[in-house]
């Protein structure tokens, strides 16, 4: 018997006939979806990287809450933007040069992560000024253009003069190169980069808030409703289903994405094979999420 998948874009209806054990296993994997905020950052992103080089580069600051798919998103960036190799001249490009900013941050972690994430080796005990070197001369070679610094707001776990100095190895690194960079993290990352206030009025801030019952989240719901591998539509935009979704995940996008996962895979399993209002209750809401169940329980309480 034929089964209609019209619901589903055409890349991904072979996979709703997979059997149940392979489309959960689907399911439970990593995967970009196309929404139209997400897009946006990365269309800006893409300009910056192709901004000519100048004095003073302009940069960006990506905030929003814990959860709101900023990792994601630099993610997605750096698979569209990685290394690749000129066999006409031998050499290696690397356009965006993306780390992790250090959990206790000092000058010579943040030179290292850099030296890492461009393929440098590290020799133990190089000074500070032989590690900076390094860092500017492997950048010019690979001809990076940008600098993604991810969980900015770590910095503020140094000292203020640690903050200071990490700051100005930034915008060292920024002039002397000519890249922009671009910062990522939490509301607290404004903070952190207003200690430095000649290098704070570079960066335009991007936010990710927390999602609202508009059009763009109808649009977040279409993109899943195309992809899970349902083999009937679930209708994920129907109103009462939408603000059930919208309220179980408070606007948070990775509890939205692990919501109508875990839906998704219940579905399969009962066989009802689309995501449905009753099947949306508050223990797969809370399912796995502390921060959401732990919040509820003190609004009860109180």
């Amino acid at each position: 018997m034929s089964v209609d998948l019209s619901h589903l874009l055409d890349p991904y209806r072979a996979r709703a006939l997979l059997p149940n054990q392979e489309r959960i296993q689907w399911i439970k994997q990593d995967r970009w979806i196309h929404y139209s905020r997400a897009e946006r950052v990365l269309d800006s992103l893409t300009a910056l990287l192709h901004y000519p080089p100048r004095d003073r580069m302009p940069c960006v600051l990506l905030f929003g809450a814990t959860g709101m798919g900023k990792t994601s998103l630099v993610q997605k960036f750096l698979r569209d933007y990685r290394s690749s190799f000129d066999a006409g001249v031998g050499r290696t490009r690397l356009p965006v040069v993306s780390i992790q900013m250090p959990p206790a941050p000092n000058e010579r972690d943040f030179y290292e992560e850099v030296l890492v994430s461009m393929g440098g080796v590290l020799i133990a005990g190089t000074s500070i000024t032989t590690l900076r070197h390094r860092t500017r001369i492997l950048a010019r070679q690979l001809e990076v253009h940008m600098l993604i610094i991810d969980e900015i707001h770590s910095i503020l776990a140094g000292t203020f003069r640690e903050q200071r100095i990490i700051l100005n190895a930034m915008r060292f690194l920024a002039n002397d190169l000519r890249i922009p960079i671009v910062c990522v993290g939490t509301h607290d990352a404004k903070q952190a980069l207003m200690t430095d206030q000649q290098l704070a009025d570079r960066f335009e801030a991007m936010e990710l808030p927390p999602w609202e019952d508009d059009g763009t989240f109808q649009q977040l719901l279409c993109s899943f409703s195309a992809i899970l591998p349902l083999r009937k539509s679930s209708n994920l935009v129907e109103t009462k289903l939408r603000k059930r979704v919208l309220s179980l995940s408070e606007g948070v996008l990775v509890r939205i994405c692990r919501l109508l996962e875990s839906a998704a895979i219940a579905a399969i399993q009962t066989g009802a094979e689309r995501i449905e209002l009753g099947s949306l209750d508050d223990e797969l809401g809370t399912q796995g999420l502390v921060s959401i169940s732990d919040r509820r329980r003190r609004r009860v309480a109180s």
